[in-house]
């Protein structure tokens, strides 16, 4: 519930109100004791949850400590009736949102670059706020016009809210509903939809900012719907028109560098701040010069001072495009069984998550469970993890749609939804309570358990939403989820299913469970495939490695050699054995002018 309060803050004169949403509302005001002006920031539901709370005090706590002269200096933290009022600094400014530049004349780079460099700068002071040696940093998480700064008169630029900042090197986003999103989608990175099988690092910040200078330059978003899945995505994998060919008064150099910091992948875009405001600065100072900008090649400075393993597949392209073949097969209304294995550490489940993307574009259901080596005794323990995880997900649906969701599952499950309720816990907060059912013994209970089963999971294999399930570990399944595997793959009515299954092919031999289960369902149906993953080849693995060091892989192939030796191309083990050498000090940073980043090896 939001409720409008009456604004009356102990201690504070309120003034004009400057900014009015659905979850705060930020006014001018003055501090009685010191005459001094100041910005107040109030909550407006009345009775906010733990983690509104905690996101609006993380602002106040993040800015307090960084103490940067590019960042809304915060006074304090009040009570406000059940939530809090953050006091803040009042330095004249307005949002870039509200501030804008004219599009059509010549002053719009000149009005662009001032602003452009201060930001970069102060993103590079944010980064670097914590110099420890332990690769933290501050990140914003959700830079976009309405959090930036700008004082009409003096054009001093600083950077505001920081609820959803993290101090975290490295953050996993997991699948969830695009309403409970961290972020503002608009101008959200591809990794932080959840939907990129990569981590949240510095490097999201530099992806909302060029959506940000894109919509400074050309008066648009480089993406835009109303249907926040087509949003994300477009984020994913959709190509922005390059801003120059929107605006022919954008320098094409200008348009480049913005296209850089929109890569879809983190590891091309620029890997600093301090890159983009060198490549920033030059364009300012050609265009003081000589009135215009001739292009450059850009990113020559930069230069990343952080030991960061890329996160992208190598050696995995024709796997990826196996797995990719059988989506779109299902989404034409097929059902498959997707096998993969390898041993430990060989990269199964980041295989598996390249599947992402095309199921966002379908408007699909990705969902996962792992089975556990020592709860072989629970059934269907995967299943259930999987499916109390999609609930989770509906959960956080509007009503309207909770409501047609709950309409489905009743109308499959009858009467007996209870079965279903008393292993998915979660599935009664959207169907509601239901009558008990008859008690059966035997193997009469357990086929009226899989029959439920499998209508509870068809509600969710549609042509509109087809339906992935992976299942991890699958040589520590129990014999009811093989069976429940087995009847929904050979059932010729099943369609839109995926099932993926990952094992470790080392752990089996032709006579457990897994393979012999597997050998029956190839009996009766063609649809079941399997990839086997293996090492790294040493060209791939030096590739990683390469990457790694941002180096020339000529100038990688000794530490590869000796990393190849330890490791045998597994990709964990390869990561972790860098990951080690870095931290011993065996691996350090050279930064030159013209060079990137060079090896020492010791």
């Amino acid at each position: 519930m939001v409720r409008i309060f009456e604004t009356q803050l102990p201690g504070y004169i309120i003034k004009d109100e400057i900014y009015s949403g659905t979850r705060t509302v930020v006014y001018r005001g003055m501090r009685e004791q010191d005459q001094k002006p100041v910005v107040i920031k109030l909550m407006r539901v009345e009775y906010p949850s733990f983690h509104e709370l905690l996101q609006f005090r993380n602002q106040y706590v993040i800015a307090k400590n960084l103490a940067l002269t590019g960042i809304i200096q915060p006074y304090c933290l009040e009570t406000y009736h059940n939530g809090y009022a953050l006091v803040m600094e009042d330095f004249g400014g307005i949002s870039l949102k509200e501030w804008g530049i004219e599009q059509s004349n010549t002053q719009l780079i000149a009005n662009f670059l001032p602003v452009a460099i201060q930001i970069a700068d102060i993103i590079h002071k944010l980064h670097n706020s914590i110099d420890d040696g332990s690769n933290l940093c501050v990140i914003h998480k959700d830079i976009k016009p309405a959090n930036i700064l700008i004082n009409p008169q003096t054009k001093q630029v600083k950077l505001i809210d920081f609820s959803i900042a993290s101090l975290l090197p490295r953050e996993i986003q997991e699948i969830q509903s695009i309403h409970v999103l961290e972020g503002t989608i608009a101008y959200l990175s591809p990794e932080q939809t959840g939907r990129m099988n990569r981590g949240i690092d510095y490097r999201t910040d530099f992806y909302s900012l060029g959506v940000t200078f894109y919509e400074m330059l050309t008066g648009k978003l480089p993406f835009h719907s109303d249907d926040p899945i087509e949003l994300v995505h477009a984020h994913l994998a959709k190509l922005a028109t390059p801003p120059h060919q929107i605006n022919p008064h954008i320098p094409v150099v200008i348009s480049q560098i913005i296209t850089k910091l929109m890569a879809k992948n983190a590891e091309e875009r620029y890997q600093s701040a301090l890159g983009l405001k060198y490549d920033l600065e030059i364009c300012w100072q050609q265009f003081t010069t000589i009135g215009e900008i001739p292009e450059f090649p850009i990113g020559k400075r930069d230069i990343c001072h952080r030991f960061i393993i890329p996160e992208k597949l190598y050696g995995r392209d024709r796997e990826v495009q196996i797995l990719l073949d059988a989506f779109a097969r299902v989404a034409h209304g097929k059902s498959e069984l997707m096998l993969v294995a390898g041993f430990s550490g060989i990269g199964k489940t980041a295989v598996v998550n390249e599947v992402h993307k095309p199921i966002v574009k379908q408007r699909g259901y990705f969902i996962k469970g792992k089975f556990d080596q020592f709860n072989r005794n629970i059934p269907f323990s995967a299943f259930v993890q999987a499916f109390r995880n999609l609930m989770g997900q509906l959960l956080t649906e509007p009503d309207a749609i909770i409501q047609k969701w709950q309409d489905k599952i009743l109308a499959a499950l009858g009467e007996s939804g209870q079965l279903i309720i008393e292993v998915i816990p979660e599935l009664e907060l959207i169907i509601g309570e239901q009558k008990a059912v008859p008690e059966l013994s035997g193997s009469a209970a357990q086929n009226r358990f899989n029959l439920l089963l499998q209508k509870f999971i068809q509600v969710f294999t549609r042509p509109e939403h087809p339906l992935v399930i992976f299942l991890d570990d699958l040589q520590w399944a129990d014999s009811a989820s093989l069976q429940l595997i087995n009847l929904l793959i050979s059932n010729i009515n099943n369609g839109y299913l995926l099932l993926i299954g990952a094992y470790r092919d080392n752990e089996v031999t032709p006579a457990h469970p897994l393979m012999l289960t597997l050998a029956k369902i190839q009996e009766v149906t063609p649809r079941i495939h399997t990839i086997t993953l293996n090492n790294l080849s040493y060209l791939k693995l030096n590739q990683l490695v390469a990457d790694t060091l941002g180096c020339a892989e000529d100038s990688s192939w000794s530490l590869s050699q000796l990393v190849y030796q330890k490791t045998q191309g597994n990709p964990f083990f390869t990561t972790q054995f860098l990951k080690a050498l870095h931290q011993d000090g065996l691996i350090e940073f050279n930064s030159f002018e013209d060079v990137g980043n060079v090896i020492l090896a010791k």
